[in-house]
């Protein structure tokens, strides 16, 4: 006779009524603030955008403003992100393959970022490379502008941008190991063959995750480059920036028209991760089962 048969069920297997009554409240409460809080919002910006028509909504996103500050968005996350991938890739390496002075101080500065408001990052900008800051009378000298031109908006994203690469990299290689590596240069591989054909496709996951919110972010950057970019319209706007100018001059349609982009670009980036994520767990599993039939 088995003993095992006769062990009663542990109660957490058996969830008494009172325990489905109260996982039902929970999951009732979180699918009304999601509503409230995220799916009515984002319903809420198309429904203001198409109030007026279609019509009135292509003409509106049509606008040269709107189709600069479009261009201009485009332009400034295509510079910052290679620029956020070089400088994670690099710190990730070096953070998790070698020990170093200053490591610790290195990992402190990547957070910078994300304690810091863009705003303050901004004024930091204005503070160094502005007219009356500590480099702006030699760059005005050799009429170099960076404040109120796109270089300034820029610098800015790729400040509030650049810790989101290396945050994905860097848990992600320290459980990872070096095995691989360590292998690869046992067998007389140099380092750039190390990192293209071992360290690279070991890494693509995470890196392409955060590629993804380095761009989310880039797209949607408002503080920081609000207070870089001197708001001249056709010149300095990007699009956050054109939809709150929209919005001051009351044209609220013609605002939430280009709010609809970037909750458009929000959406996709969304899709795209969750496609990466699904990716990467058939990847993971079916090496898995390669490595353990």
């Amino acid at each position: 006779m088995s003993v095992g048969h006769n062990l009663p069920t542990p109660s957490i297997l058996r969830p008494s009524a009172k325990q489905k009554v109260g996982r039902g409240v929970l999951i009732v409460l979180a699918l009304l603030f999601l509503a409230i809080f995220l799916v009515l919002p984002l319903v809420t910006v198309f429904v203001e955008a198409f109030s007026e028509g279609w019509k009135i909504y292509r003409n509106s996103i049509q606008q040269a403003d709107v189709l600069f500050a479009l261009r201009l968005t485009c332009l400034v996350t295509g510079i910052a992100v290679p620029l956020n991938v070089i400088f994670g890739i690099a710190a990730s390496w070096a953070i998790t393959r070698f020990d170093f002075h200053g490591k610790t101080l290195l990992i402190t500065l990547i957070d910078i970022p994300l304690a810091v408001s863009p705003v303050v990052a901004g004024m930091m900008y204005v503070e160094v490379f502005g007219l009356h800051g500590w480099l702006g009378p030699w760059m005005l000298a050799h009429n170099l502008h960076v404040i109120f031109a796109i270089p300034g908006i820029v610098l800015a994203t790729v400040f509030v941008t650049f810790p989101f690469v290396a945050r994905e990299l860097i848990p992600f290689m320290q459980a990872q190991g070096s095995d691989e590596e360590e292998a690869a240069t046992a067998l007389g591989a140099n380092g750039w063959s190390i990192f293209w054909r071992v360290t690279l496709p070991n890494i693509k996951w995470a890196l392409l995750y955060g590629i993804i919110l380095t761009a989310a972010r880039a797209i949607g950057e408002f503080g920081a480059v609000s207070v870089v970019s001197g708001h001249i319209r056709g010149q300095t706007t990007t699009l956050p920036l054109q939809v709150e100018i929209f919005y001051n001059e009351y044209n609220f349609t013609a605002a939430f028209a280009a709010a609809s982009l970037l909750t458009l670009a929000a959406l996709l980036t969304l899709v795209i991760k969750k496609v990466i994520e699904w990716s990467s767990v058939i990847h993971y599993r079916i090496e898995a089962e390669i490595i353990e039939p």
